[in-house]
């Protein structure tokens, strides 16, 4: 009896330890994903911002285009 109590319990440390080394990778996993979040977010911003920029260029060239004739109006 004493050795499968033994067993018993390393059987529970060993599931404890890898529960542990789980919820390690699961804390790291999730600062990782926080990070990556914040990045994605910083880019969206950029990309918006570049968006709009290049929007105006464009409304401004078209304008200029016009005013010489190089196009229509």
């Amino acid at each position: 009896m004493a050795q499968t109590c033994d067993m018993s319990e390393a059987d529970n440390n060993l599931v404890l330890e890898h529960l542990r080394h789980i919820r390690a990778v699961v804390d790291e996993t999730r600062l990782d994903l926080k990070e990556v979040k914040t990045r994605v977010g910083l880019l969206e911003q950029q990309y918006a911002s570049i968006s709009n920029r290049v929007d105006r260029i464009e409304d401004r060239l078209e304008r200029i285009e016009r005013r010489i004739g190089l196009i229509e109006a």
